[in-house]
């Protein structure tokens, strides 16, 4: 099951990047994190702003929303969605997770 948790500013989500793949997407879900592939390589922060851009898209929230927490050089990372409640979180990617990402749980 996914780990999202509420806190104080927002949801926080545990995601695993694939970078360097052939289109953006959700790919499943590895332990407890969301494992997104993503188009950009993972160098000078290039795979954490398209992980930014694609959640906040995903998400239909500001980009500014959406922040890395951990995990800034690392295919594990902490995702934070500010002004998101963990349970709206889940609604938003289970509602999106097919149509707009292109995942298949």
């Amino acid at each position: 099951m996914l780990s999202i948790h509420d806190t104080p500013s927002g949801a926080t989500l545990a995601v695993r990047i694939h970078p360097r793949a052939r289109k953006n997407a959700i790919t499943g879900e590895l332990g407890d994190a969301l494992k997104i592939s993503l188009t950009a390589p993972p160098v000078e922060g290039r795979a954490n702003d398209a992980c930014i851009e694609f959640l906040a898209s995903l998400l239909q929230v500001p980009r500014s929303s959406v922040t890395v927490t951990s995990g800034q050089s690392s295919p594990k990372k902490v995702i934070r969605v500010s002004g998101l409640s963990a349970d709206e979180l889940r609604k938003r990617l289970s509602m999106d997770d097919s149509e707009a990402a292109g995942s298949h749980f």
